[in-house]
């Protein structure tokens, strides 16, 4: 895979971009413009410090390469949807807003969605997070036959987001009673949040195993936190997530270190309460794994993965015309929807070190593949 320069998005200076008028069928805003033929308006409100980005929807396309075995060797342009923000509030204005979100939800405006309507791909896709938070997406990877699985559940009856069950939450050998819980499964979101009784009964059982001085540290918002030692960060206890399925998820990666100038000064427990029902597993719960959203047969999918040399399922033969279903004619506006009306919070985004976008040498050819990479923007854009 061939390393690129990203320059700032602009769509006027863009000769594949599009407006996206407010008569369009999925302009959610559509019924609030005052002229049909104007620009389609959004706006997503998240529920930490009160965190918003709103603007307009263009039309663009998105560049994506098939694997190098492809004897084809034809690369995508396909259509897509984004939003380029002109205002933003909250946790946006601040060092640590992502330059860009990329919607990867249900709703049929989403950029899987959008890629397996045209007929581009399978519908489904992978992602996986490596130790230096750098990353890899693959669209049309329905993942392997060994790999773990345990089905997406419905929200009020109907398939909306991505959201499994947790049977129980185990530390170290120790698994715990009355830990039962559905989770929201959501690379949008940095770290993870845990409903409040079960959250309590896994950090209390963590703490008590863990073999470190609890302290605090200014500016983070963990409740569990500890001093390193002079030989760094101690063995930790596991954290495990198991499933009805009678798979389990063990977490690589369940705490964020803290660093001084002499290294590693301290860790904390990346896991923090939330009054709802419904937790969230963010990106440092899947870090060390090749996560499967398998869309066409509404399962979780994950396997131990490097990221840089990934296990690819079988996707799909490479199709680059796409099919007769233009996106322009998706029939839904149905968008995925976080559980208790809570938008999720928005990933902390620092730059993608440079050795995140090496070569791979192991691509296979039957999906597209496209580098997690943190784009420079000079406007916050949503798709």
């Amino acid at each position: 895979m061939q390393d690129k320069d990203l320059n700032e998005y602009n769509p006027s200076g863009s000769s594949t971009s599009k407006p996206f008028s407010c008569s369009h069928q999925l302009c959610e805003l559509g019924p609030n413009c005052p002229n049909p033929k104007q620009q389609c308006p959004y706006t997503v409100n998240y529920y930490s410090d009160d965190t918003s980005t709103s603007g307009f929807l263009v039309e663009d396309v998105l560049h994506l390469v098939p694997g190098h075995d492809d004897v084809s060797n034809k690369s995508v342009q396909a259509p897509v949807v984004i939003g380029c923000g002109s205002k933003q509030t909250g946790g946006y204005l601040n060092g640590v807003a992502p330059d860009g979100l990329l919607g990867l939800g249900l709703g049929e405006i989403s950029v899987p969605s959008f890629l397996a309507k045209a007929g581009y791909i399978r519908n489904s896709f992978s992602l996986c997070f490596n130790e230096d938070d750098s990353g890899r997406l693959f669209f049309g990877d329905q993942g392997i036959a060994g790999q773990q699985t345990t089905p997406f559940l419905p929200l009020d009856g109907k398939n909306l987001t991505y959201i499994v069950g947790v049977d129980t939450c185990c530390i170290g050998s120790s698994c715990l009673e009355n830990t039962e819980f559905q989770v929201l499964v959501d690379s949008g979101t940095s770290f993870t949040f845990l409903p409040d009784q079960v959250y309590e009964r896994v950090v209390n059982e963590f703490d008590r195993q863990v073999n470190a001085s609890k302290s605090s540290f200014e500016g983070y918002p963990w409740q569990y936190c500890y001093k390193s030692s002079s030989h760094g960060v101690p063995k930790l206890p596991s954290l495990t997530l198991k499933f009805a399925t009678n798979n389990s998820f063990v977490v690589s990666k369940p705490v964020f270190v803290i660093y001084g100038t002499q290294g590693a000064v301290g860790f904390c427990l990346a896991i923090q309460p939330t009054d709802g029902k419904i937790g969230t597993i963010g990106q440092n719960f899947m870090t060390g794994y090749q996560i499967v959203f398998d869309r066409d047969n509404f399962k979780l999918g994950w396997l131990r993965s490097n990221c840089q040399d990934p296990i690819y399922g079988d996707g799909m033969p490479l199709n680059p015309s796409g099919n007769s279903n233009s996106p322009n004619s998706l029939p839904s506006t149905e968008q995925q929807s976080p559980p208790n009306g809570q938008a999720v919070a928005p990933a902390v985004a620092g730059r993608t070190p440079s050795k995140s976008s090496a070569t791979c040498e192991s691509c296979l050819p039957k999906f597209f593949i496209l580098l997690l990479l943190t784009l420079r923007v000079s406007q916050i854009c949503i798709v």
